[in-house]
């Protein structure tokens, strides 16, 4: 069931060269590395992001002024995954991205110098999450212990959805090996779950709302506040050269983020507006949306506690080490 990084990182290479430019403008193709903007007076970095809700805090940021308040000029580009985004900062085409906690703790794990900037995006510890299992309104699964001998989508395998699940299945008694995990973009979920290829689906918003407004589904639960309440969803990386190189890019991208995740935190209604812009969807439907938690605290407890379930579950060959890759 589970596949090596390696494997995922060759083919994350491919993806990462083919992502596409997106709002604030395509990077300038340079090959990495902060430079003097045009004007002189900004440095520009390039940061990936991923194409969902939370992602749209970056141009919030920019538009916000937030980023070349601290001299920054942020180009960014937009991936399906943050696995693919991780050899783009190792090789230096991208200065920054924005990715699940659990990818760069594996891809230390294999050997890459990989530094996490910033806390991002938490999931929300009691209530409504932001992520959850979705099935049929008349599933026979009623229980994470009936996900035994089923078939789950999630868009990447080997990451925080599949992991999550697994645990939260065998906390009930069941095999965690037993579920089947199959690769499913967070769009294709809801029809693939209709054809009946799966049983039911791992989504994030915006597509958990879309699918629970409808009667033809149900919420089967929440497998981040069964395992790790308050899980952050994502970080912000770097290269650990990067980090090295450029100490106060570095700073002024952890102070720009602070403000911007603040101020959106803050301004939900705001936040809620640029994601619709950014995900192209109807602004009211926008409104709708759950939203995580927004910080750039590094939750280090959080991300102990998922080095020790990645090292349960064989995600990693040893304990990560999460003090180490911290850039405070």
């Amino acid at each position: 069931m589970f596949k090596t990084l390696s494997r995922a990182l060759a083919g994350a290479a491919v993806v990462a060269v083919a992502l596409t430019g997106c709002g604030a403008g395509s990077p300038s193709g340079s090959g990495g590395g902060a430079q003097q903007g045009a004007s002189g007076s900004l440095t520009e970095v390039t940061v990936g992001v991923l194409s969902i809700a939370p992602s749209s805090a970056v141009q919030y940021g920019i538009d916000k002024g937030y980023f070349a308040k601290q001299g920054l000029d942020v180009q960014f580009q937009t991936g399906q995954g943050g696995a693919a985004m991780l050899p783009a900062v190792s090789s230096g085409s991208m200065d920054f991205a924005v990715g699940n906690p659990l990818s760069v703790l594996v891809a230390t794990d294999k050997g890459l110098d990989m530094k996490i900037v910033t806390g991002f995006s938490n999931s929300i510890a009691s209530g409504n999450d932001i992520e959850s299992v979705v099935v049929k309104k008349d599933s026979p699964i009623k229980t994470w212990k009936d996900l035994a001998g089923k078939t789950v989508s999630v868009n990447a395998v080997n990451t925080q959805g599949d992991l999550t699940i697994m645990e939260s299945a065998a906390k009930e008694g069941a095999d965690p090996k037993a579920i089947k995990f199959s690769e499913v973009a967070f769009p294709d979920a809801q029809a693939q779950l209709d054809r009946g290829n799966i049983d039911a689906a791992w989504v994030p918003e915006p597509f958990m709302t879309k699918m629970l407004s409808n009667p033809d589904y149900r919420l089967l639960g929440y497998p981040y506040q069964v395992t790790i309440p308050g899980l952050p969803t994502m970080v912000t990386f770097t290269s650990g050269n990067f980090a090295k190189s450029n100490p106060e890019t570095v700073q002024k991208f952890q102070k720009a983020m602070q403000t911007t995740l603040d101020a959106v935190q803050k301004d939900q209604q705001g936040f809620k507006a640029a994601a619709g812009t950014f995900l192209k969807i109807d602004p009211a439907a926008a409104q709708k949306l759950n939203m995580e938690q927004m910080s750039a605290d590094l939750r280090e407890q959080q991300l102990t506690d998922l080095g020790n379930l990645m090292l349960k579950y064989k995600f990693v060959s040893k304990q990560p080490s999460v003090d180490s890759i911290l850039v405070k």
